[in-house]
């Protein structure tokens, strides 16, 4: 039997508050990948993951910073 493989969280995982709202930005791979994806929780626990996957997990947190700069963080919120 194999063991499940282990989940590697980026450094550059973290939160985002504007407008008094706080988002927490998870950016994680499984360790037999190379692409990163991109998980959005807010307040309430809802999560939106992103359909896309990163060659980068900078990537990833641009990919995240420009939808709040273009949509605004209120689209996080429902």
């Amino acid at each position: 039997m194999s063991a499940e493989p282990e989940l590697i969280q980026s450094p550059l995982s973290q939160t985002i508050t504007r407008d008094g709202h706080s988002l927490q930005v998870d950016i994680y791979r499984l360790e037999e990948e190379v692409d990163w994806l991109l998980e959005v929780v807010n307040d309430d626990g809802t999560s939106n993951v992103w359909d896309d996957h990163f060659t980068t997990d900078q990537a990833a947190l641009d990919a995240v910073h420009e939808a709040i700069d273009e949509e605004g963080i209120a689209a996080f919120l429902d």
